[in-house]
């Protein structure tokens, strides 16, 4: 090949190079500038994250202090509904059957309404229902008088708790801010629950009627035999570094305390040397007792050791409501149930123990709608067919809730910060039993 061919080849031959050396240039500084603005973003947010989790903990430190603050004062009260759909069976109840209820109830409502009317001078023929309802019509009940107890508006109907607010809450949830995070507080009855510490009772005597019972609540919440299984696995595991007890008596400790001597070295020089610890007996009360087991299983049931996760998997998710497993398990080492309070599943579980459960547990949910039992011996009076069953349950039920969450949750920007307070209300005393970050 001549010279000229050759030198006219590189020619054509170098822009080719030079553009593929170009394209390289150019794929290599823009992954460099991506990698660099992911950087810097992921940076920046962090640094938002930061300043959000500070504000989002400062305000959450800054409600539990208000929520503790004004507990004292917090005093709930039971209310009467005999007029309503009790809130015991909702949680098994699927959309169609809650929305059947509420729209059963709502019709029942009107037509009670609608006889009120009557009796008092107004429509009376029953063929006029829909006219006395119609809220365009200027003789017809308008929504501002629909809107009352249950009715937040026409067609629309909310089925409230023990204490008036939706069920668990003892009060409504307060929401307010504290500069730019956002606050709720939830106060939850945790007498309302299922205590998880019964499932670990191990008395030979009580033990085939407690796991019976942890089988039917377990049911009843929709858990499956996997995961029912499951649960008692890690049951076992909890009872095998504490047994859970029910029944205590005040029991004397040996306490051993350090003493030490002075005595002087050949130096001058003071020194401090042991000698036998004293030893010192100690009564501990059986109320110290209880509250020395509760703080230990709040620790130990919100531990790694049971799956809360799973429990807390949503059975039916509505509008208005969502329901599961968790909701109704006592995970704070609790040891009586309020009849008051506790829904169906949960009261079947208490009163297994006498038998007669399933009677007993409707009994109380019909005759709590009118009136909450005042005490075990108004129980008694009241459901005396049943009162040697209600004998062997005495232990296992109140009337009273004693015992209380207090759930805080703050949402700052992109972070969110959450505490929740186990205490034990007596009165205007109140004591905390444990407290948990998220």
């Amino acid at each position: 090949m001549s010279k000229s061919l050759k030198k006219r080849n590189n020619f054509h031959g170098r822009p080719g190079f030079v553009l593929l050396v170009t394209l390289v240039m150019l794929v290599v500084l823009s992954m460099l500038g991506y990698t660099l603005s992911t950087r810097v973003a992921a940076q920046r947010h962090r640094e938002k994250y930061i300043i959000d989790y500070s504000s989002a903990r400062y305000g959450c430190d800054s409600a539990v202090k208000y929520a503790l603050a004004t507990l004292e004062e917090i005093d709930p009260q039971l209310i009467s509904r005999p007029n309503e759909p009790d809130f015991s069976d909702l949680f098994y109840l699927t959309p169609a059957e809650y929305q059947e209820l509420l729209e059963q109830w709502g019709l029942d409502w009107q037509l009670t309404a609608f006889d009120d009317n009557r009796r008092s001078g107004g429509k009376a023929g029953i063929g006029e229902i829909d006219e006395l309802f119609d809220i365009d019509n200027v003789n017809g009940i308008g929504l501002d008088e629909m809107e009352m107890d249950g009715f937040d508006s026409y067609g629309s109907v909310t089925i409230s708790g023990p204490y008036g607010p939706a069920w668990p809450f003892v009060t409504e949830p307060v929401e307010f801010e504290i500069g730019s995070a956002k606050v709720r507080i939830e106060i939850e009855d945790e007498n309302a629950k299922y205590p998880l510490g019964w499932a670990m009772l191990d008395d030979k005597d009580i033990k085939r009627e407690a796991e019976a019972g942890f089988e039917i609540f377990c049911e009843m919440t929709g858990l499956n035999t996997e995961q029912i299984e499951s649960l008692k696995l890690e049951l076992q595991e909890i009872g095998k570094i504490r047994p859970f007890a029910l029944d205590f008596k005040p029991i004397t400790r040996t306490v051993k305390t350090p003493v030490t001597t002075r005595s002087v070295s050949s130096r001058s020089r003071t020194s401090r040397t042991p000698s036998r610890p004293r030893v010192t007996r100690k009564t501990v009360a059986v109320p110290d007792q209880i509250s020395e087991q509760t703080t230990h299983f709040a620790k130990l049931f919100h531990s790694s050791l049971v799956d809360t996760e799973a429990l807390a998997r949503p059975i039916i998710i509505g509008p208005d409501r969502s329901e599961s497993a968790l909701k109704y398990m006592g995970m704070w080492g609790t040891m009586k149930v309020n009849i008051n309070t506790a829904p169906r599943h949960v009261l079947e579980a208490a009163f297994i123990f006498g038998g007669d459960q399933v009677e007993i547990a409707e009994e109380i949910i019909q005759r709590r709608r009118i009136e909450p039992f005042s005490d075990f011996q108004a129980l008694k009076t009241d459901l005396f067919r049943y009162s040697n069953s209600i004998d062997k349950c005495e232990k296992y039920i109140t009337t009273v809730s004693r015992f209380f969450t207090i759930k805080v949750t703050v949402v700052s920007g992109v972070a969110k910060a959450s505490t929740v307070i186990a205490i034990t209300k007596d009165g205007e005393k109140v004591k905390r039993i444990a407290v948990i970050n998220g």
